[in-house]
């Protein structure tokens, strides 16, 4: 199957060993190839400028929004990477509530790595419960 995989840039090391492993079982992962570059590659440039709170400027550069948007549609699937950030537990940014609209709206499996956000770290998890996410709790073989 083919899987986009999604999450904040936070995750980045995460969203590659995920890719590594979907990989492992058969699938046709899809990452921006700006995380493989960090992660395996030590390029840091792209992610620094992240990390100094330019994210909004590199999502106009580079087209980030429109490259995840095409992905998802050439996609059979979603896997929605939702960790911890800043204390939230199985965090979901306002870009992956997008993406994962995306998904929905083209009729994609939405997959999350881990259950759903808790209500009050997440303001629109009505809007998530809605699209009916699968969650696989940590489980890449739940993905069918």
């Amino acid at each position: 199957m083919k899987i986009t995989i999604l999450g904040s840039s936070a995750f980045r090391k995460e969203k590659v060993e995920l890719y590594d492993a979907l990989k492992e079982l058969g699938h046709e992962p899809i990452i921006h190839p700006h995380y493989i570059e960090s992660v395996k590659e030590g390029k840091t440039e792209i992610m620094d400028r992240i990390d100094k709170g330019e994210h909004a400027q590199l999502k106009i550069e580079k087209d980030y929004i429109m490259w995840y948007y095409n992905a998802i549609v050439s996609s059979d699937a979603v896997l929605v990477v939702n960790l911890e950030k800043n204390g939230q537990k199985n965090y979901i940014g306002g870009n992956v509530f997008l993406e994962i609209g995306f998904a929905y709206v083209n009729k994609k499996k939405i997959f999350m790595y881990n259950d759903y956000p808790a209500k009050n770290d997440c303001k629109y998890l009505d809007e998530i419960e809605a699209m009916q996410p699968v969650s696989i709790n940590g489980d890449l073989s739940k993905i069918k």
